[in-house]
């Protein structure tokens, strides 16, 4: 316990409160129903990790064109607003705190899912990476560049998506801006060839689109209930930026300027390289830090001030309880990655929990 305790205590993320400092990290598991709306799966799934001090669900679409991968649920219907609040609902009574991912995956993106045009992106420059669709995973589509006067419906996408989050009772959102998907192609200086304001070779233009975003969806559920994360400079889905630091930089006193709730950052780099750019341009709110950690990178990260929390991915998949193991330093699970992706309830909400007698 004494050990644990720097990842145990209680955090404040703006309007979001947390029981503790290990956060379920947002992890695409591709279960959604009909519609991609949210199951009896998902309402259990969560259900079995209220105990984290911040749920963060996985990447939820903003709209059709939003879509990348099969079965990933959206936030852009009446039904999927249902689905969700069921999640909620389950997450809430077990204790627990919810935020929704809300996603867009721009050029990460096959024709499947778009009635054969092509999907959308900052450049009409292919990602060079894969799709998950009913074939499995295959090659990306070769990708149109979005026109200027297309980018204000995306960002109205966003901001009507936080709405729906709202109405499913999410204690706040978190704005997908990493991995290689729609904000961070625009943000990449490797992948944005655009000449208009929202690209080139200027900071401020890369950054414009990220920061409506950011905008629109604090006007409806408030800055201190909006998040985002960022993962410049890992290069993920080709999205390639050799020197991210300035432009992390901007962004640090950007998002400071708006008081947003925090900065989610999946790190790539050494020596949290990421982090120390944002904290350099005036970021000096909460931080959320992803990235292989295990227990005692964890602590050791929390106790040296440099996160506020930690969010963990495959030891969230494999362990439901993942606090309360740390808390009891009992023995961790395995996930099973040949059912990261798709499929039913095997690899998903079967994994045992120290309630079940498991030490």
């Amino acid at each position: 316990m004494t050990h644990a305790a720097p990842l145990l205590k209680p955090v404040s993320l703006g309007a979001i409160n947390a029981a503790n400092r290990v956060f379920m990290a947002p992890l695409t598991r591709n279960r959604a129903g009909e519609g991609r709306v949210p199951t009896d799966l998902h309402v259990e799934y969560y259900r079995q990790r209220a105990g984290f001090g911040v749920v963060v669900t996985e990447a939820t679409v903003v709209s059709p064109q939003a879509v990348g991968y099969i079965d990933t649920p959206g936030l852009y219907t009446d039904e999927q607003v249902a689905g969700w609040r069921r999640v909620t609902d389950a997450v809430h009574e077990a204790g627990g705190t919810i935020i929704v991912q809300l996603w867009h995956v721009g050029r990460v993106s096959h024709t499947d899912f778009h009635d054969g045009r092509a999907p959308v992106g900052p450049t009409d420059a292919n990602a060079e990476g894969m799709t998950f669709t009913s074939d499995g995973f295959v090659p990306t589509s070769d990708p149109r560049a979005l026109r200027t006067d297309e980018l204000a419906g995306i960002v109205d996408d966003f901001a009507a998506a936080a709405r729906r989050a709202e109405a499913a009772g999410f204690d706040g959102v978190e704005i997908h801006g990493a991995n290689g998907y729609l904000l961070e192609q625009f943000l990449a200086s490797g992948v944005n060839d655009r000449t208009d304001r929202y690209g080139g070779g200027s900071i401020t233009d890369r950054a414009r689109f990220a920061l409506q975003v950011v905008d629109a969806v604090s006007e409806v559920i408030g800055s201190s209930r909006t998040g985002i994360r960022l993962s410049l400079g890992n290069g993920t889905s080709n999205a390639v930026d050799p020197d991210p630091g300035p432009t992390l930089s901007y962004l640090g006193g950007q998002l400071a300027e708006r008081g947003i709730a925090f900065v989610h950052v999946v790190e790539g780099l050494e020596d949290h390289v990421q982090v120390t750019a944002l904290r350099d341009g005036g970021w000096d709110g909460p931080v959320i830090l992803n990235g292989g950690y295990d227990f005692e990178r964890g602590v050791a990260t929390v106790e040296a001030g440099i996160a506020d929390a930690i969010a963990y991915g495959r030891l969230a998949i494999a362990n439901p309880d993942l606090p309360a193991r740390f808390e009891r330093g009992a023995a961790l699970s395995e996930p099973d990655s040949d059912t990261f992706y798709g499929g039913g309830a095997e690899g998903y909400t079967d994994y045992p929990s120290l309630d079940d007698g498991q030490e």
